[in-house]
């Protein structure tokens, strides 16, 4: 089994887990409804599907 030859700095080991934060999901306001959305996602509004400003589906 592996093992370091030397002990890690704390400054080493803080710049590897810098990239572990969680990320604010993007969200964007649609033009049709000026509906908050998470972007690229489809989202329901009284039975439509809306997609990137246009009705895609209704459901009946």
């Amino acid at each position: 089994m592996a093992h370091p030859k030397r002990r890690q700095s704390k400054s080493r080991r803080n710049k590897r887990r810098t990239h572990l934060k969680v990320k604010i999901p993007v969200l964007s306001k649609c033009s049709l409804t000026g509906q908050i959305y998470l972007y690229h996602h489809a989202y329901w509004k009284k039975k439509e599907l809306i997609y990137k400003g246009k009705v895609v589906f209704i459901k009946k």
